[in-house]
């Protein structure tokens, strides 16, 4: 399952370190777009642009740049986020070739849910492993990897990586414990309550949530201040 060509305009910058802050005040994200027999490329872009690209292409899907005349295929490889905002502060972009293949993360999708025999009697059938890695060339990148659990029918049945049937060109990152890694489980209700009441465990104590999470009080203008921008990383060490 593959999406459209993803495209995005880059625009060189000077601005780093502390003059990143300004940059994004104005409605710029900094990045940078580093890769093999290339030299790494301090990038800007619009917040809004660059928020619905991340959303789309995650770390998973490749992305067309255009920087000036330059244009690349990258992948998106790190994303420093303010927390608190939900704001993306810098992108990491490593720029791939079409013709090598790629070593990423993608998403597992469960097909069929609520038509198995399973939840048609009241079982639960719960999805155990999000994501896996998976190598393949970046425009064989699959959205997410789909396995059906409409055959699941009788508590403790399971399905495991092995039953995902993987695209033409998809590789998985560990091929051998296919058989043993759990990718979904049938449940009876009591039993899951049952193993999540015991999980659970005591609530934290209010005082020590308030600790870890800092003074109360803090201003925005104080935490911007002290946060360590992204861009004062030397951009050599993004090389591989």
């Amino acid at each position: 399952m593959t999406s459209d060509k993803i495209s995005l305009e880059l625009f060189e910058r000077t601005a780093t370190g502390k003059q990143a802050a300004r940059l994004r005040k104005d409605g710029d994200i900094p990045g940078v777009v580093y890769g093999r027999d290339m030299d790494a490329i301090n990038v800007q872009a619009p917040d809004n642009i660059v928020q619905k690209i991340v959303q789309r292409a995650g770390r998973h899907h490749p992305v067309y740049v255009t920087i000036g005349d330059l244009k690349k295929i990258v992948m998106i490889k790190d994303i420093d986020m303010d927390q608190v905002k939900n704001k993306i502060l810098h992108l990491s972009m490593q720029a791939v070739s079409k013709n090598d293949k790629v070593e990423t993360e993608v998403p597992i999708k469960l097909v069929g849910e609520g038509e198995s025999p399973a939840e048609k009697v009241g079982l639960i059938v719960l999805q155990t492993l999000e994501t896996i890695r998976i190598h393949a060339l970046p425009m064989a990148l699959p959205d997410a990897l789909e396995v059906s659990i409409t055959e699941l029918a009788e508590p403790h049945e399971q399905l495991t990586v092995a039953d995902i049937v993987l695209p033409t060109g998809v590789e998985l990152d560990d091929a051998e414990n296919v058989q043993s890694v759990v990718v979904a489980s049938v449940y009876e209700p009591s039993a899951l309550q049952a193993a999540n009441e015991s999980a659970g465990g005591d609530a934290e104590d209010e005082d020590e949530v308030e600790s870890e999470h800092g003074e109360a009080g803090e201003s925005d203008e104080d935490s911007e201040d002290t946060d360590s921008d992204p861009d004062s990383k030397d951009d050599d060490s993004k090389k591989e």
